[in-house]
């Protein structure tokens, strides 16, 4: 059973950078899909960023070019790095991780039917 622990989250002005922190136990995160999910109140949940086994990633275009998943395998962490940040970032972020699907690879909806951590609030003013 995958468990999932967020951290990193904070309050931080306009403009303002955060790093996010997932760590995985007890698997080897190599062998998982992954992704960073966020929610806030009275918005649906909406898919941020992901990262397959190869490493390959994708980002909602609401981020891009202003954050980056990545992950270090060997300390079994995945990471959001958060720049330029803006009011309407602000909300839980949530760390998914799941087996990679062997036909679709890592679909935004295949990673949401996996395991989730507790999630880290973002807060940006």
């Amino acid at each position: 059973h995958v468990q999932l622990v967020e951290s990193g989250g904070g309050s931080v002005e306009t403009g303002g950078s955060l790093t996010l922190s997932c760590v995985e136990s007890p698997f080897t995160i190599s062998r998982l899909c992954m992704g960073w999910f966020r929610q806030s109140p009275g918005k649906e949940r909406e898919g941020v960023a992901r990262i397959d086994i190869d490493g390959s990633t994708s980002y909602a275009d609401s981020v891009k070019g202003r954050f980056t998943i990545s992950k270090d395998n060997a300390k079994n962490t995945l990471f959001l790095h958060m720049n330029s940040l803006k009011p309407e970032d602000s909300a839980i972020y949530y760390c998914a991780a799941r087996g990679r699907n062997v036909v679709q690879g890592c679909p935004r909806e295949w990673l949401e039917g996996g395991s989730w951590g507790q999630g880290t609030q973002v807060t940006v003013s």
